[in-house]
C-alpha cells in the first residue's frame, strides 16, 4: 500500500469515525429528550411514513453513488449526468407519493398521516440533491467535510425537533427533525462542495450506470423493504403504540453498530480504489473483519444483556415495553458489520449480480419466516429474522472465499475472538444485575465492569492491536479547523 493511499486511508478512518461517534452522540442525547417529551403513538406515526419515504431515498440513489465513487477518470459529465437523474427521479417519486398519501392514511386507518406525509416527503427532493457532492467527498476520502456536515445537520434538526417537542407539537417535532436534517444536508454539502451543478448530461454514460447499479437498486429497494416490513405488519395488524415501541427499538439498535459504521463509510471507497488487486483487496478484508468483530460484537452483546437498565434508565418505564425489540434486533444484527464489509468488497470488484443474488435469498429466507411465525406474534417473527440473518452471513462468508479468495475457515476464525469477549461481556453484565435492585446502580456496574474487562482482553490477547491504537492516539492530531 503506498504512503499516500494508506495516508488518505487513516485520515479517512479517524474522520469517519469522528463523524459516526459524534453524530450517533448527539443523535443520542437528542434521541433521549424527544423519547422523554414525546409518546409512543408519536413514533409509531412517524415510523409509518418513514416506510415510504426509504423506499425512496434508495429509488433516488438507484446504486449511483457507488457507480459514480467506482469512475476511474471523473468527469463534469458524469457528475451532472447522476446529479440530474437523482434530482428527476425524486421529483417524480415525490408527485406519486403526494397523491398517495390519503391512501396511505387510509391503509393504517391514520387520516393524520396525510398532511405528516405530504410534508415528510419533501426530504426526497433535499436529499436528491446532495448525492452527487456528498459521493465526490466519499470518493475522494474527503471524511472531514462529510463529518462537518453531518454532524451541523443533526445538530440543527435535532434542536428543532426538540424545541418543537417541548412545546407540546408532538409527532410534527418527528417530521421536522426528519425532514431539517435532509435539508440542511442539502445547504451544507453544497456549501463545502467545490463541485456545482452544470447544464451537462449523457444518456451514455447513464446507460453504462445503470448496467452496474441496476443489482446495487435491487438489493437496496429489498434491503429498504425488508427493514421495514416488520413496521407495515405491525401498524397495519397492531396497536398504534406497538409501532412505536418496535420503532424504538429499532431505532436505538442502530447504536449497536456505531463503530462498525465507521468503518462501513469508508471500506466501499477504500475497496474501490484497490479493485483490481485481488491480494490487497484479502489482506484488507482479513484485518477489517478481526477488528470489527473484536469492537462491535461485544457491544452488541453488552447491549442486549444490559437493555432492561438502559432503557429505564434513559428512556424512562413507558419505553420498557421496547427491550424486547430492541433485544432481538440486535441479536439479529450481531454478524451485520462483517456481512456489510463482505458486500462492499464484492462490489468493489464488480460482482453486484453476485451481492443481489445474496440479498434475495436472504430476503426470501426473512419473508418465510414472516409467513412461518406471522400467527405467533410479533416476537415469533423476530425470531425467524435473528435466524435469517446469521444464515445471510455464512452466506457472504462462503460468497467471499469463492469470489475474493478469502479462506472462509480463515474469517470464521477471524470472528471468532470477538465471539468469546461478546459471551464474556454478557455473563458479567447478568451476574451484575443481581447486586441491586436499583436499576441506576446496576447499569453504573455493568459499565464499568464491562470496560474494564474489554481492556484487561484486549490488552492481554491483542497487544499489538492494544499498542497500535495507543501509539496512533498519542501522536495523532486531529485538526478540526
Amino acid at each position: 500500500m503506498s504512503d499516500n493511499l494508506k495516508e488518505k486511508m487513516i485520515g479517512a478512518l479517524t474522520w469517519s469515525s469522528i463523524d459516526r461517534i459524534g453524530q450517533q452522540g448527539v443523535q443520542f442525547i437528542i434521541g433521549i429528550v424527544l423519547a422523554r417529551l414525546l409518546c409512543p403513538a408519536d413514533y409509531g406515526l412517524i415510523g409509518m411514513v418513514m416506510i415510504f419515504a426509504q423506499f425512496a431515498y434508495a429509488m433516488v440513489e438507484s446504486g449511483l453513488g457507488a457507480a459514480l465513487v467506482r469512475t476511474k477518470n471523473l468527469t463534469e459529465t458524469h457528475c451532472n449526468t447522476v446529479f440530474y437523474t437523482n434530482l428527476s427521479i425524486s421529483i417524480i417519486l415525490y408527485t406519486i407519493l403526494f397523491f398517495c398519501a390519503p391512501m396511505i392514511a387510509d391503509f393504517f386507518n391514520q387520516p393524520i398521516l396525510t398532511i405528516i406525509s405530504r410534508v415528510t416527503f419533501a426530504a426526497i427532493l433535499f436529499n436528491s440533491m446532495y448525492l452527487v457532492p456528498f459521493n465526490i467527498a466519499g470518493r475522494e476520502l474527503d471524511y472531514k467535510t462529510i463529518t462537518k456536515v453531518n454532524i451541523t445537520s443533526t445538530i440543527i434538526s435535532g434542536t428543532a425537533g426538540i424545541t418543537m417537542a417541548y412545546y407540546n407539537m408532538g409527532v410534527w417535532a418527528l417530521v421536522v427533525q426528519q425532514t431539517g436534517y435532509h435539508f440542511v444536508r442539502m445547504i451544507c454539502f453544497h456549501a463545502f462542495s467545490k463541485w456545482k451543478p452544470k447544464l451537462l448530461f449523457s444518456f451514455n454514460i447513464l446507460r453504462g450506470y445503470f448496467q452496474f447499479s441496476a443489482h446495487m437498486l435491487g438489493t437496496s429497494l429489498l434491503t429498504v423493504i425488508f427493514n421495514n416490513i416488520y413496521t407495515f405488519l405491525i401498524g397495519k395488524f397492531y396497536s398504534i403504540n406497538q409501532v412505536g415501541y418496535y420503532t424504538q427499538g429499532y431505532k436505538f439498535s442502530d447504536s449497536v453498530n456505531f463503530t462498525f459504521l465507521a468503518i462501513l463509510g469508508t471500506s466501499y471507497n477504500l475497496f474501490a480504489k484497490i479493485q483490481h488487486q485481488q491480494e490487497r483487496i484479502k489482506r484488507i478484508l482479513g484485518e477489517l473483519v478481526k477488528n470489527t468483530s473484536i469492537v462491535t460484537i461485544p457491544i452488541t452483546m453488552f447491549l442486549i444483556a444490559s437493555a432492561k437498565p438502559l432503557f429505564f434508565v434513559l428512556f424512562g418505564t413507558k419505553w420498557l415495553d421496547s427491550v424486547p425489540f430492541f433485544q432481538l434486533i440486535c441479536a439479529a444484527n450481531l454478524f451485520a458489520p462483517i456481512y456489510q464489509i463482505n458486500i462492499h468488497s464484492l462490489n468493489s470488484m464488480g460482482k453486484s449480480h453476485i451481492t443481489f443474488r445474496m440479498e434475495l435469498f436472504k430476503r426470501v429466507l426473512i419473508l418465510t419466516s414472516i409467513l412461518t411465525c406471522f400467527t405467533y406474534g410479533i416476537n415469533t417473527m423476530l425470531y425467524g429474522y435473528i435466524l435469517s440473518c446469521w444464515i445471510a452471513f455464512i452466506c457472504s462468508v462462503l460468497c467471499v472465499y469463492k469470489f475474493v479468495g478469502n479462506n472462509g475457515k480463515q474469517q470464521f476464525t477471524q470472528v471468532l475472538p470477538g465471539i468469546i469477549i461478546g459471551l464474556a461481556v454478557a455473563l458479567l453484565v447478568i451476574g451484575t444485575s443481581f447486586i441491586s435492585n436499583n436499576l441506576y446502580l446496576t447499569l453504573t456496574l455493568q459499565v464499568l465492569f464491562t470496560f474494564a474487562l474489554y481492556i484487561i482482553i484486549v490488552r492481554v490477547f491483542f497487544k499489538d492491536l492494544f499498542l497500535r491504537l495507543i501509539a496512533y492516539i498519542k501522536t495523532k492530531k486531529l485538526n478540526f479547523k
